[in-house]
């Protein structure tokens, strides 16, 4: 792995690098995080007794579509081509909270990693969103790049 920081040029500005001459391939990046709360908000997210709706089934659509909203808020991210993403939830008694898990594959010259984690964090947002009202407390935590595949650098899995 390279120190270089390549998305400056030689005078210090922001750039965004070329990835033109690389091939395109199948890539897959998945991440991570959680939405640590009250007990009796995860028993109201459980029971599907939150007043604005079906809390995790808004919260997949917004991570959906908030992975693909990524080049446009994060500043020098490529546009990639998205063609899967996965969500799914885990309620975590011992938390307590949910855990959000974002899969993302796209075929493209640079990975999805980004789309990932943008996907987790915009889940574990609108988690936050829609259970604000009875539960300001809640805290969003940890949110992490836990696999990544394809490209030249390969496989990458967080060691936990």
């Amino acid at each position: 792995m390279s120190d270089t920081l390549t998305h400056f040029d030689p005078h210090g500005a922001a750039r965004m690098v070329t990835i033109s001459v690389k091939p395109e391939t199948p890539r897959m990046a998945a991440a991570r995080a959680r939405v640590r709360m009250q007990p009796a908000t995860l028993a109201r997210i459980r029971e599907g007794d939150v007043g604005k709706g079906d809390v995790l089934g808004v919260a997949r659509l917004a991570a959906i579509a908030g992975s693909k909203q990524t080049p446009g808020i994060i500043p020098l991210c490529h546009p990639v081509r998205v063609t899967a993403v996965d969500v799914q939830f885990s309620l975590d008694e011992a938390l307590p909270g949910v855990v959000v898990e974002a899969r993302v594959e796209a075929v493209d010259r640079t990975g999805p990693d980004m789309e990932a984690m943008t996907a987790a964090a915009t889940a574990a947002l609108t988690i936050y969103d829609m259970c604000k009202a009875m539960d300001r407390g809640m805290t969003i935590e940890a949110v992490e790049l836990t696999a990544k595949e394809g490209g030249k650098s390969g496989r990458w899995l967080r060691e936990d």
